[in-house]
């Protein structure tokens, strides 16, 4: 992990440079701003009060004999990041767990354990630093932290079609206000009684974040 950049740009939008261990690619993988601070606290070893969400999962894997051998990065089809925590139980058996890229990131620091990710990723999102001989023979690609970040976002405006969609990207990215202004503009092809069913039953299947989250964008178009 190079650092946390942020964009000065859009405001909360913080980007995870992750560079590959043998080698010049970094990825850049945007994450709110809660999740940013959990990971420079522990970076810069600020010491808490009381544990952060991230330091309670550590310390729950330790009470029960739990060990993340790695994180696993991934793309989904709607452009985000997500990752799987690989996890070793007490009797030495794995377990995958689905995770938004951001938390996981904020336990692999806290763990020390690996960061992976495909080739394909790599190809797909890396890019070059400037200081690389690489980088200065594709001049067009962006180099400087906020360059890389502004990419990375633009690569996540993905067009939401659905609502199985539009529970993907709420799910699997971070809070910022450009994917919610892409959200209410998604939300522009339904009726308020269609969104309200569809609140509903995200609330019965227990999806309560995405749920409120899409109840919040709703009384936002009633009230401009």
């Amino acid at each position: 992990m190079v650092g946390i950049t942020y964009n000065q740009i859009e405001s909360g939008v913080y980007a995870v440079i992750l560079e590959e261990l043998h080698g010049k690619r970094r990825i850049p993988i945007v994450i709110g701003y809660p999740e940013a601070q959990a990971i420079e606290c522990h970076l810069q070893q600020v010491k808490t009060p009381r544990p952060l969400t991230h330091d309670l999962i550590k310390s729950l894997f330790e009470t029960f004999g739990l060990r993340l051998t790695c994180v696993d990065i991934r793309k989904l089809p709607t452009g985000v990041f997500a990752a799987d925590l690989v996890m070793e139980g007490p009797s030495g058996e794995l377990h995958k767990i689905d995770a938004r890229s951001s938390d996981a990131l904020a336990i692999a620091v806290r763990t020390g354990s690996p960061i992976y990710t495909t080739s394909d990723v790599l190809e797909e999102s890396g890019f070059l630093p400037k200081s690389s001989k690489e980088a200065e023979e594709t001049s067009n690609e962006p180099q400087t932290p906020e360059e890389i970040l502004q990419a990375a976002i633009d690569r996540n405006k993905k067009k939401v079609e659905t609502f199985s969609g539009l529970e993907e990207m709420m799910a699997s990215a971070d809070n910022n206000e450009e994917l919610d202004l892409e959200i209410m503009d998604f939300l522009t092809n339904f009726s308020d009684k269609e969104i309200e069913e569809q609140i509903s039953k995200f609330a019965s299947e227990e999806k309560y974040e995405v749920a409120a989250r899409l109840k919040n964008l709703l009384n936002r178009r009633r009230n401009k």
